[in-house]
């Protein structure tokens, strides 16, 4: 009798929870940015949503489905459309992208290679380069981050933000696709969500990097690292130490630089750490 009111005690204390409330990024409907979309969708089965073609996130949050998109930073002002796929027609919906202007930054990098690589170094650029982009590229159905709010990855200042648009040695370059960290070399590295190590290595450009995905299209990439201590394959929680800062690669002193990638998109971090948005 007794584990029978325990029982029913239980279920009572279960249904009165609320409903699980998925933390999502901030929105900001900007090149480099993130589109928080709320779907029309009010189905039980999670609907496959599609920009430019691509499948992108979708996530829960009270019971409403939504979906989150990276947005490139070629995306040209105006609506951008996604499609809802479900057992029945597709739908339409959209969101807006607002024109943002990204700040110059001028870089002396002592290392003339790493400015203007020789044969040799184009070569192994080219094939280290398919490596990054399957890894930032791939997909896998299952959503491994509990939340889409992250923590910190190091402590430090932010020295170089996202989307910048850079020179090395006066020479224009692509713009800044992470955000830069500055930090003592040998400072720990942490997962800032749950996820899978899905590749690490030694790079010609990003020196020692990893990368994690966290499912849907969601992927983190670590680059400059002094040391890596975790291998490929290993399933990481929230806070669990990946590495610890260097200075390897294309630098100008020890810092982590730190990316996102949605969509094989790549956004503003900033937008995923509460912190950082005060």
């Amino acid at each position: 009798m007794i584990n029978v009111r325990a029982g029913l005690l239980a279920m009572i204390l279960w249904l009165a929870l609320p409903a699980h409330a998925m933390e999502l990024p901030q929105h900001s409907g900007v090149p480099g940015g993130v589109a928080v979309v709320a779907l029309k969708y009010q189905g039980p089965v999670t609907p496959k949503v599609t920009y430019r073609d691509k499948p992108v996130l979708v996530t829960q949050r009270n019971k409403r489905w939504y979906a989150i998109i990276g947005i490139p930073l070629n995306a040209k002002s105006g609506d951008h459309n996604l499609m809802i796929h479900t057992q029945g027609t597709p739908l339409q919906t959209s969101f807006n992208v607002k024109e943002k202007i990204y700040k110059e930054q001028r870089l002396t990098i002592k290392n003339k290679r790493k400015v203007n690589p020789n044969d040799r170094d184009m070569t192994r650029i080219g094939r280290e380069g398919k490596e990054i982009k399957a890894a930032l590229a791939h997909w896998d159905n299952d959503l491994l981050a509990t939340s889409l709010r992250f923590s910190v990855p190091t402590e430090g200042p932010r020295s170089s933000p996202f989307g910048l648009r850079r020179f090395f040695n006066d020479q224009p370059r692509k713009p800044h696709s992470g955000l830069d960290i500055a930090a003592p070399t040998g400072t720990p590295i942490r997962a800032p969500a749950n996820g899978v190590v899905s590749e690490s290595g030694e790079y010609f450009f990003n020196g020692n990097t990893v990368f994690i995905d966290h499912g849907q299209g969601l992927v983190t990439m670590y680059c400059h690292m002094n040391s890596i201590d975790i291998s490929t394959g290993t399933h990481v929680k929230r806070g669990d130490i990946i590495g610890t800062v260097g200075e390897t690669g294309r630098v100008t002193g020890a810092h982590l630089h730190w990316g996102v990638s949605l969509n094989n998109v790549r956004v503003d971090p900033v937008l995923f750490v509460p912190e950082f948005q005060k």
